[in-house]
């Protein structure tokens, strides 16, 4: 997937449908809220990621999980024909 540039095909795809729907505007709202809560010169990037992580795996729509997943279905299949 590498090699023929479908991985960043699929990480373009992925930027552009979390766009759409909304979730990165919510994932940047949760960062600010964090920021707010403890005081933005007591967060860390780390402490963004270790809050944040779970909250945005879980939010991201299933259509957008599941069309990620027909493409590299799809690439699949075509990689080993």
């Amino acid at each position: 997937m590498i090699e023929s540039g479908e991985k960043e095909k699929l990480m373009e795809l992925l930027r552009e449908r979390l766009i759409e729907c909304g979730w990165r505007d919510e994932m940047k709202a949760l960062c600010r809220a964090y920021a707010r809560k403890k005081g933005r010169n007591n967060v860390t990037v780390d402490d963004l990621i270790d809050v944040i992580t779970p909250k945005g795996r879980a939010s991201v729509p299933d259509s957008v999980k599941a069309e990620l997943l027909q493409r590299i279905r799809s690439f699949l299949m075509a990689a080993a024909l």
